[in-house]
């Protein structure tokens, strides 16, 4: 479902699938001081505030050999991001691109991926540095850097 009543100057809309292909499972949730969009930095920094992943303990076992890393990389799902524009206008370029041109969290699958520094790692509470979500975002998968 597209939502043309909230479309900037030169964006467009298109009609979503009416239903998913793949399905996925969030492993656990991200915490972070932000607590709207607008207030999420646009791109993370490492020497950001510490922000917190919480693992569902189901996967507690998955995290073995992850402490020590200097930096993961993090995937995650941005759950407030509309998923209908095939073009955006960003308020801070001013032009109009195509939605795969761009780094917003605007897109049909609205997957998030960030290398952030691991800081430490206790149970299934990872503590890491460099996010740029809203708290409580899903997560969706850990890597090693």
């Amino acid at each position: 479902m597209s939502d043309d009543t909230l479309l900037r100057a030169g964006e467009v809309s298109t009609t979503l699938p009416c239903r998913t292909d793949a399905g996925l499972y969030y492993i656990g949730r991200i915490h972070t001081p932000w607590a709207t969009r607008e207030s999420c930095p646009r791109r993370g920094d490492s020497s950001g505030p510490d922000c917190v992943i919480e693992v569902d303990p189901r996967w507690a076992q998955a995290l073995q050999g992850l402490a020590g890393r200097p930096q993961i990389q993090v995937l995650y799902w941005m759950h407030q991001a509309r998923r209908d524009l095939v073009l955006q206008t960003p308020n801070h370029a001013g032009r109009t691109s195509g939605t795969f041109a761009l780094r917003s969290p605007i897109r049909p699958n609205p997957i998030a991926s960030s290398i952030v520094e691991l800081v430490a790692v206790e149970g299934t509470r990872l503590t890491v540095r460099g996010l740029d979500c809203v708290d409580g975002t899903p997560l969706l998968d850990i890597k090693p850097a």
